[in-house]
């Protein structure tokens, strides 16, 4: 199969994750260009946050038609993440790329047990109401996760907006969108000069399908249970990161 057709599968599936459930997306683009693109873990964890970047602003501008985004309160959430994220981006290309590779799938399998734990999704009703301090500290982890991972963080945002905000499940979505697409952009302004290498021949027919993807995922959303999507990308992802993990011990 051509590097071509691969891109556009592998962008259609990241986009579909990423306008579904407002994160996720970029747990499969990183492997997906290390495993099927052939890229460096380096390379991978740029690229991944430039794909993720154009994704989540277009999912970002679907749900905000809808009025599901919290505008205020996802800036100040985001604003805690951007320096955190600038400077692990920074720290990102000094680490030896098993470490990176290890780390990555360590996180993308957190997130999948997260996922298909029951009864982890909290509602907004539930939840105790927003702690500024907490709020703050998660921001700014999320930022870190973003630039040393070239991750988005939406499979954390989104539980940690509904815990620690009090939002809703669906307005936690649109807003998780806003703080991955604030967190990536400070993490690629970080990292400067290493997207000269990024082959653009393949990263643009990979962010298009994404973009696309994104658009079907939003529509997807509203027609098939959110546990049932959850679940199966779980155990997509579950796999991934035991792949992964395999492949960096070895």
């Amino acid at each position: 199969m051509s590097t071509l057709i691969l891109a556009l599968i592998a962008g259609a599936v990241v986009g579909l994750a990423l306008g579904a459930l407002g994160g996720g997306g970029s747990v499969l683009a990183v492997p997906a260009l290390i495993y099927l693109l052939g890229f460096t873990p380096a390379a991978a964890t740029t690229a991944g946050l430039i794909i993720v970047t154009a994704t989540s602003l277009t999912a970002l501008y679907a749900h905000a038609r809808t009025g599901t985004v919290r505008w205020k309160a996802g800036a100040l959430f985001a604003a805690a993440g951007l320096l955190p994220a600038a400077a692990a981006g920074a720290a990102a290309s000094r680490l030896p790329q098993p470490v990176l590779t290890a780390a990555f799938a360590a996180i993308a399998a957190f997130a999948a047990i997260r996922m298909l734990r029951p009864g982890h999704a909290v509602t907004g009703s539930a939840a105790s109401g927003a702690r500024p301090a907490k709020a703050a500290g998660t921001g700014a982890g999320l930022g870190a996760l973003t630039g040393l991972l070239g991750v988005g963080g939406g499979f954390l945002a989104v539980p940690a907006l509904v815990t620690v905000l009090a939002f809703e499940m669906q307005a936690a979505v649109g807003t998780s969108l806003l703080v991955i697409a604030a967190n990536s952009l400070a993490s690629l302004a970080a990292r400067g000069a290493t997207t000269v290498g990024i082959d653009w021949a393949v990263i643009g027919p990979f962010t298009g399908a994404a973009i696309l993807g994104a658009w079907d995922g939003k529509r997807l959303a509203a027609k098939v249970t959110g546990t049932l999507l959850q679940r199966t990308f779980a155990v997509v992802l579950l796999a991934v990161a035991a792949f992964m993990l395999i492949d960096a011990l070895t």
